[in-house]
């Protein structure tokens, strides 16, 4: 019963943080500028066409690839664009700058900076094997609080695969700050096995403090934790990607974001519907480890190739382990299990440090190369 006051508490009071700290930041509504009719009519000059419909001049130079202020005297004509190759080129660029107006360019990078900041800090305690029952919960907080509470529901990494799918879907183009922000989030997965994901995503630490409030014990996890068939849990993923990717590209619908579990740092915005998807995948938090980043998040599954090729990574000195399946009952997913028995392909690794605490024999390291024997 105290677990489930704490844990209500926590849920509680972070959804009420979350709604005030996203009154005070205000900010641009997000979303695209409303659809207007584009203005063309025959003969008319570039600069005629820019007034008629409010572009700037730097706008209409990216459409019609000016060379110099003279070119906007020229007809639309002298350019070669039917009537519809105009309107899909302003499509495409108001869509850009409807993305571009929506950002907080300001609070992003500060963001970013206190992620590299704060992934360094835990790659320390991850090399150092000082992440135990005792710190877990406190350090699980602090991406919380810092990234979501405070900082917002966006950017996260899986927004990065979402949305850069749901503009190109509708409008046929990339957002550049988008692929920079997912290529970042990558590289953080490359070179120490996803870290963004483990202790840096807002959403992902939620579920895994819920985890963690029931299982403060590590021979605990063993007893009271689904753990889900990697085969069950990855082809979910797999599904429900290629089902959202199918419905954008012939409805244009995201309905990921009627469901986005991120909201909860922007309750405002969460409706009916997400409300209770993300009530529901919070309940699954207590039994099944990270359900949303195991089950459904795109990122997560991009991310899950990634680590493949991680640098920095749970590893076993096969020297010094006893085989006493200490991390496997420790280990809140069969990842453990996996890498014991050298099955592929493994599920994946959160980096969350039980089995280096586990293990009598200190067998498992975060390291770059397979250990060796030290006796």
């Amino acid at each position: 019963m105290k677990n489930v006051l704490t844990a209500a508490a926590f849920i509680g009071l972070v959804v009420f943080a979350s709604a005030l700290s996203a009154q005070w930041w205000g900010g641009k509504p997000e979303g695209k500028f409303a659809a207007h009719a584009v203005t063309i009519q025959k003969d008319m000059t570039v600069a005629q066409f820019g007034q008629s419909n409010d572009l700037p001049n730097p706008m209409l130079k990216k459409m019609f690839d000016l060379q110099s202020r003279q070119d906007l005297q020229k007809p639309l004509s002298a350019f070669g664009l039917s009537s519809g190759e105009i309107q899909q080129r302003l499509g495409k660029l108001k869509a850009l700058r409807s993305e571009h107006a929506s950002k907080n360019w300001q609070k992003i990078l500060v963001k970013f900076g206190l992620w590299f900041a704060w992934l360094g800090v835990i790659f320390i305690l991850l090399r150092k094997n000082r992440i135990t029952a005792a710190n877990r919960l406190w350090l699980l907080s602090v991406p919380i609080v810092v990234f979501g509470v405070i900082l917002g529901a966006d950017p996260n990494p899986m927004g990065t695969v979402k949305d850069a799918i749901v503009l190109y879907a509708n409008d046929g183009v990339i957002f550049p700050p988008r692929l920079i922000a997912f290529g970042v989030f990558m590289l953080l997965v490359i070179v120490a096995n996803k870290l963004i994901c483990s202790w840096g995503c807002q959403f992902g630490t939620l579920q895994d403090v819920l985890f963690q409030i029931f299982h403060k014990k590590t021979d605990s996890t063993a007893r009271t934790t689904l753990k889900l068939p990697f085969v069950v849990t990855n082809s979910m993923r797999i599904v429900f990607l290629l089902t959202f990717i199918g419905v954008v590209a012939a409805t244009g619908i995201d309905f990921i974001e009627q469901i986005d579990p991120f909201k909860i740092f922007k309750p405002q915005m969460l409706g009916w519907i997400g409300g209770v998807f993300v009530g529901v995948l919070l309940l699954a938090s207590v039994f099944i480890y990270r359900p949303w980043c195991h089950l459904f998040c795109p990122f997560g599954l991009v991310g899950w190739l990634g680590e493949k090729i991680s640098v920095f990574r749970i590893r076993i000195n096969r020297d010094t382990c006893i085989d006493c399946k200490a991390c496997v009952k420790a280990c809140p997913s069969r990842v453990m299990e996996s890498y014991l028995e050298k099955k592929s392909p493994a599920p994946d690794c959160f980096s969350c440090g039980k089995c280096m605490e586990t293990c009598p024999t200190k067998a498992i390291e975060f390291s770059a190369k397979n250990p060796t024997s030290k006796t």
